[in-house]
Parts: C-alpha cells; sequence; structure tokens
C-alpha cells in the first residue's frame, strides 16, 4: 500500500498504546482498592509500571512522528495547541471547583465550624514565611521559562539550556518547600472544611508542579538532543504555557487561602 497522501492531515498509525494504557489505568484503580482494602501496594505499584512505561513509549513515538517522520504539518500543529488550550481550560474550571469550596465555606461559615473562619482550633500558617518564598519562586520560574522561550526563538542554545535547567531546580524547590510545609502542618486534611479545602487545593496544585518539571525535564533532554528549532518546538511551547497556567493558579491560591483566608 502507498503512504503517499495529497492532505496536510496525520493519519495516525496503529498503536498498542491506547489499550496498555487502559489496562494499566484499570490494574492501577484495582490496586488502590486493594491498598485501602488490605494494605497490599503490589498490584498499584504494577498499575504504575504499566502507565509509566505506556507513557513513555506512547510520547517517544509523537516525538519521532514530529521530529523525524515530519508528519507534524502546520494544520497539525494548529490541532494541538487547540488541544493543549482546551487542556488548560478543564484545568482552570477543575481548580474552580476548589476555590468554589472555599469561599462558600468562608463567607458563611456555619455553626458547626463556630461561625467563624479560619474554625476554631484551626492554626493556619503564616502566609510571610513558606508560601510567599514559594510565591516568589514560581514567579521567577515563570521569568525563566519565558527566557528559555525567546532563547529558543533566537536557537541560542547555551541559554536555553541555562535558562530550562534553572526552571527545573526552581520546580524541585518548590516541591521539596510544600512537602516540609506539609510535615509541619499544625492540621490534617481530616480537620474541619478548612483542612479539606486548604490540602485539596494546594495538594493538586503541588501535583501539578510536579507533572509541569516532568513536562520541563522531558523538554530539557529533548533541547540537548537538538529536538527543537526556532520555527519547530510546540513541545516546549506546551510545556511553557502548562507551567504558566500553574503560576497564575498558585497565585490566586496564595492570595486566597494563605493571606485572604488567614
Amino acid at each position: 500500500m502507498s503512504t503517499n497522501h495529497n492532505h496536510p492531515y496525520h493519519l495516525v498509525d496503529y498503536s498498542p498504546w491506547p489499550l496498555t494504557g487502559a489496562i494499566g489505568t484499570l490494574t492501577l484503580v484495582t490496586g488502590m482498592i486493594k491498598w485501602f482494602h488490605n494494605y497490599n501496594m503490589n498490584l498499584l505499584i504494577l498499575g504504575y509500571i504499566i502507565i509509566i512505561m505506556t507513557m513513555y513509549q506512547w510520547w517517544r513515538d509523537i516525538c519521532r512522528e514530529g521530529m523525524f517522520q515530519g508528519k507534524h504539518t502546520i494544520l497539525v500543529l494548529k490541532g494541538l495547541r487547540w488541544g493543549m488550550i482546551l487542556f488548560i481550560v478543564s484545568e482552570v474550571f477543575f481548580f474552580i471547583s476548589f476555590f468554589w469550596a472555599f469561599f462558600h465555606s468562608s463567607l458563611s461559615p456555619n455553626i458547626e465550624i463556630g461561625n467563624m473562619w479560619p474554625p476554631i482550633s484551626i492554626i493556619p500558617f503564616n502566609p510571610f514565611q513558606i508560601p510567599l518564598l514559594n510565591t516568589i519562586i514560581l514567579i521567577t520560574s515563570g521569568i525563566t521559562v519565558t527566557w528559555a522561550h525567546h532563547a529558543i526563538m533566537e536557537n541560542n542554545f547555551s541559554q536555553t539550556t541555562q535558562s530550562l535547567f534553572i526552571t527545573i531546580l526552581l520546580g524541585i524547590y518548590f516541591t521539596m518547600l510544600q512537602a516540609f510545609e506539609y510535615i509541619e502542618a499544625p492540621f490534617t486534611i481530616a480537620d474541619s472544611i478548612y483542612g479539606s479545602t486548604f490540602f485539596m487545593a494546594t495538594g493538586f496544585h503541588g501535583l501539578h508542579v510536579i507533572i509541569g518539571t516532568i513536562f520541563l525535564t522531558t523538554c530539557f533532554f529533548r533541547h540537548i538532543n537538538n529536538h527543537f528549532s526556532s520555527n519547530h518546538h510546540f513541545g516546549f511551547e506546551a510545556a511553557a504555557w502548562y507551567w504558566h497556567f500553574v503560576d497564575v493558579v498558585w497565585l490566586f491560591l496564595y492570595i486566597s487561602i494563605y493571606w485572604w483566608g488567614n
């Protein structure tokens, strides 16, 4: 069969990864249930291994399609951009649910929590300690990832390497500080609606920082292997959009939960 075509669309080849991804997800969820009930993590770990291997090989194939096979035409890239935009919009609404829960409970605290916010017996974090430092770290990382983007567009290899490396270090530093904050927290997720909304909102944001750091680390190694050029670097551009989204969400978290919520 001829592989030539006269259209700019990408007709994806047969791939086993959707099937292995579904198997991995089923294994992961089943393993979670087993962990909750029997305190056995074997199936859970197997699910993680299957999903991580699927992710690696699936994304490897996508990199090959875009880099070496030339299948990411202008029209395909347009579709990828819209896909990333819609994904980020869905993430925005995901976090809106947490902010909705927080403001619903804080603007009109009910009698079960003492008609006050923060509730009785809750000692909130000082917003001018670790939370402020984390805010400075993420704002700085937003600057460095923008620096990396401009360096890529100017084909400046060394500055792209430096700025991406600094951004990744800042992401790791943020995660370490948040882990320390959780360890030292004077309340838990079970401490009224305050603990629930605090740990759900900041915890999912922390997970997004970890995902964004992995995203940027992947871009770093792709950059080292010369996968990006001034006019072909959407993989990095998507990572930068995601990182800016994470920055903006943190600013809202800091202002509303850490500062105003106190």
